[in-house]
């Protein structure tokens, strides 16, 4: 598979290359240059498959011929070592709940992912990479305990800081050995920009090799589509429209679903449910798309004001805005419809849902209210444990922390603070 900018101002790459490299030369984002759909057969057979073969026959065409056959098996099968359950809650909602990884957010299978394919790739070069990338909430988590120790591989981790939970912080601060976090006065979009900033910076790039783990990174954001395959496997029998309803930050999972539907997977229709970072919402109803600077929320993976993977979507659909809205719904919530989302979800179906999960609930209520014949499934990313003080001052009651959780709660917090890039730049030039 080859891959091409999406600036178009680059020379196209391989899998290996854009993985390594992040971004294109031109700084655009990489995007494959074809995706095959799977035969029907794929989709008539997909009870009969285990979750790594699904995943295995579906990345197959992304990634090679860089990674052989048996190397991305056991890619797989390493990534997917935890589950993916579908909880019902009714006739007309369901929640996929992506939270049973080790850090306990959905972005654990692209960060597990691209490790593994990192450190393949690496495992014959002297040369030190360095994983640059900011986090909004959940990414950090995920990239630091993904990349843990892998040979070659030193990754450094941009955070808000007071714009994360304690447990997220916890979470991305605490590993030590080849994870370092820096918080930076500022927010999500601060970290991002100076990450971009980075990856333009010559003075940077001619003494490190910069990757990126944000889901810009083919690596990272690709694997997202076994989410809605998996999904569908456990529903197709007893629902013939299905809908995803996805809480929507940077915009990579979402994107990645459409990925999956151009695969052939018989999905009806996607719906980003956005917090207060609402500018694809505003973008579908008014076909003007005016970034805006982000917002602090309790859906904080969320707060994006710009959010990088929305060129991708617009590719997919040849920058077609009629196709894509009819593709795709979004709406916005408030705080505090999300607190009201998260007692009425836990007193209907005694259901313990964290604030992402509570915002895409009600893109489901809403996208249902018009369309009554589907049924709307909408992604739990994070345990409702990560946001322990919004979710237990809400619903009234303790919540059980899992052991995932509880192995960082007592651990000390070390990450470097800076307050703008020249406190990046001279970390990543003076230490790494």
């Amino acid at each position: 598979m080859e891959y091409y900018s999406l600036n178009r101002k680059a020379p196209k790459t391989n899998f290996e290359n854009a993985v390594i490299k992040g971004l294109a030369p031109d700084k655009g984002l990489y995007f494959p240059e074809e995706i095959t759909p799977l035969p029907a057969s794929f989709f008539e057979d997909i009870d009969n498959k285990s979750y790594p073969e699904i995943a295995f026959e579906a990345i197959k065409q992304f990634v090679s011929p860089e990674i052989s056959e048996d190397t991305l098996k056991t890619i797989v099968e390493e990534t997917l070592s935890f589950d993916f359950p579908v909880v019902q809650l009714d006739d007309s909602i369901s929640t996929l709940e992506l939270f049973h990884g080790p850090t306990m957010a959905f972005k654990d299978v692209g960060a597990r992912f691209m490790a593994r394919c990192l450190g393949h790739f690496n495992k014959n070069n002297t040369k030190e990479v360095t994983v640059l990338v900011a986090t909004s909430g959940d990414t950090g988590g995920a990239v630091a305990n993904g990349f843990l120790g892998v040979k070659g591989v030193k990754v450094v981790i941009l955070y808000p800081s007071g714009k994360v939970s304690d447990i997220q912080e916890k979470q991305l601060t605490t590993l030590g050995q080849n994870i370092t976090a820096l918080e930076v006065d500022g927010v999500f979009d601060d970290c991002q920009d100076m990450v971009k900033q980075a990856f333009l910076d010559e003075t940077i790039t001619s003494k490190i090799q910069l990757t990126s783990a944000n889901s810009i990174n083919v690596a990272r954001w690709l694997p997202q589509l076994f989410y809605f395959m998996f999904a569908y496997k456990q529903l197709h029998k007893k629902h013939d429209e299905i809908v995803f309803s996805i809480p929507s930050g940077n915009f990579g999972n979402i994107c990645a679903g459409m990925v999956a539907q151009q695969l052939g997977l018989p999905i009806k229709h996607f719906i980003a449910s956005n917090n207060a970072n609402n500018v694809v919402t505003e973008y579908l109803q008014t076909a003007q798309y005016n970034p805006k600077p982000s917002v602090a929320t309790i859906s904080n993976a969320m707060d994006v004001g710009n959010p990088s993977n929305f060129v991708r979507i617009q590719e997919i659909y040849n920058n077609d805005f009629k196709r894509l809205q009819a593709n795709l719904s979004s709406f916005s919530y408030t705080d505090e419809q999300t607190k009201a989302a998260l007692l009425e979800i836990y007193k209907t179906y005694n259901y313990v849902a964290d604030p992402h999960g509570a915002v895409g609930y009600l893109g489901c209520k809403a996208y249902l209210k018009t369309n009554p014949n589907a049924h709307c499934v909408f992604l739990e990313t994070a345990h409702p444990t990560k946001f322990l003080d919004v979710v237990e001052n809400v619903i009234k009651t303790k919540v059980e922390l899992p052991s995932q959780i509880e192995a960082v709660m007592d651990k000390e917090k070390v990450a470097l603070q800076i307050s703008d890039y020249n406190g990046l730049k001279g970390f990543l030039l003076n230490t790494i």
